[in-house]
Formats: structure tokens, C-alpha cells, sequence
């Protein structure tokens, strides 16, 4: 059986003390590692519609920090591999920081302009070494608590904008991702032909099972998130202290983590 393998990371940075921006050494070795093991890099779309190699991978970016592009990009080209970014749609372009909970603390400080956002022509650039860009809503919001037609307007707007700018756009991430049937519903009538989901305790699962990248993330951790095994503990939610441990922090305090994804 081929084996599909989707990262979630969000920031690249050295110098972010956040707990969703690993470093360019980080992403790099476990890459790296990844890549040795026989892995073949895919796009979102590609390695979970059609996946064309034994080991699949998919990279991807959640929120679209213009990190990922000054530092995740050179990374990924070095080893060979596409990458997708989720976009926010709402800060596309913007000057202005991106803020919603759980990057809202970083307005204000000297780490705010961490928080600015790709601009369409960067996404382009991006498109055009190979990339995917999907969708990550217009605003971040919890999908799962919104009304029926702020979710359409959330799902819909946010992919037409992207189509309109980059010429396409079939895939989304779900914000923290929290999801449900009623969101994967509304995700299909938006024309979305693939939706990445994000495990976390306290947040409705739905979509592909994504293994989110933190900086507790050292190798030796890193490779037994990724282990096909482990993989298959967290998608079912069987094994919470299992879980909590790998997401390096008390089982207790795992809402606070989903708080930020």
C-alpha cells in the first residue's frame, strides 16, 4: 500500500520565539531525513488524489507567513520538493499584520512584522516554481462555529479570490482544524476538490490527517510523529497521553495547543 505522509508547518524563522515557527535547520533536517527514507515530494492535491509514488509527501504551509517564501522556498528547492501554502485571503497584500487567536499576542512587538502575509505577486512566484495554493478561509475562523451562510461566504469568497489572481484554486486547510461534516458539505459545494484537516483535542477532526510541526519538534521526536504506526494512533484518536507526549506539553494543557493551529 502506498504511503501518503502530509506535514503541517506555519512560520520559518531563527529568531520567532513562536510556538508554531520551527527554524530553517529544523525544516531542513527533517526534510532531509524524510527525503533519505524514499519519500517523493507531491503537492497537497497530488498526494492525496493521486499520489504517484510508493512513500508520498506533501509540505505544507498554513496562513502564509512571508517566511515561506524567504525561508522555507530555499529549503525545499535545495531537496527537490513542491510545497502548498494556505492562504488567508482577507491579508493577502496587506501591509497590515495578520491577527487572529492564538497570533494575536505577537502585534505590537518587535517580532509583529513575522506576522505579514505573502502578496499575490509572491504567491505567483511561488505557483510558478511549482507550488500549490490553496485556501485557509478569508478570516481564520472556527469553521465548525459559524453560520450556514458566513461559512459559505468564508469557503466561497476565499477560493474565488485565489482562482481569480492564480488561476485556480482546489484545495483547503481548515483553521485550527476544526471541521465537521457540516464544513466538509459546505467545502464541496465551494468547488474544493480536497480538504487537509489537522488533529487536536478539543476540535471536531474532519478532512486529511495532517501531522502538524512544532519547534519541541527535535529529529529523534520528529521521526516518531512521522512513523506510519504512530500516524495511525493520532488520525483515530486512540491514544491521548501517546498524543499529548508527542505534541511536547501536558495532556492537559493540549486545548491551549489547538488554540493556536
Amino acid at each position: 500500500m502506498s504511503d501518503v505522509l502530509v506535514l503541517c508547518y506555519h512560520g520559518v524563522s531563527a529568531r520567532w520565539p513562536s510556538s508554531l515557527a520551527i527554524t530553517p535547520e529544523q525544516l531542513e533536517q527533517q526534510l532531509r531525513f524524510l527525503v533519505r527514507r524514499g519519500y517523493r515530494g507531491a503537492t497537497f492535491e497530488q498526494a492525496v488524489l493521486s499520489p504517484s509514488a510508493a512513500r508520498t509527501l506533501a509540505v505544507t504551509f498554513d496562513d502564509g507567513y512571508h517566511s515561506v517564501l524567504t525561508q522555507a522556498l530555499p529549503v525545499l528547492d535545495s531537496l527537490g520538493l513542491p510545497g502548498t501554502v494556505f492562504v488567508v485571503t482577507d491579508f493577502v497584500g496587506q501591509d497590515r499584520p495578520m491577527s487572529w487567536p492564538g497570533i494575536e499576542e505577537w502585534v505590537g512587538t518587535p517580532h509583529e512584522d513575522e506576522l505579514v502575509s505573502l502578496s499575490w505577486e509572491e504567491l505567483r512566484l511561488l505557483r510558478d516554481a511549482g507550488w500549490e495554493v490553496g485556501s485557509h478561509t478569508r478570516s481564520h475562523p472556527r469553521l465548525s462555529r459559524l453560520h450556514d451562510s458566513t461559512l459559505r461566504r468564508e469557503l466561497h469568497e476565499s477560493r474565488i479570490a485565489s482562482e481569480e489572481r492564480l488561476g485556480g484554486c482546489t484545495t483547503l486547510a481548515l483553521p485550527y482544524g476544526d471541521g465537521d461534516d457540516r464544513v466538509l458539505a459546505g467545502a464541496e459545494a465551494a468547488g474544493y476538490a480536497a480538504v487537509g484537516g489537522l488533529p487536536a483535542p478539543g476540535v471536531p477532526t474532519a478532512g486529511w490527517p495532517r501531522v502538524g510541526v512544532y519547534p519541541p519538534d527535535s529529529l529523534p521526536r520528529f521521526r516518531v510523529k512521522v512513523a506510519r504506526p504512530v500516524r495511525r494512533v493520532r488520525e483515530g484518536r486512540l491514544l491521548r497521553p501517546l498524543e499529548a507526549l508527542l505534541r511536547g506539553r501536558p495532556q492537559t494543557a493540549g486545548h491551549e495547543r489547538a488554540e493556536l493551529e
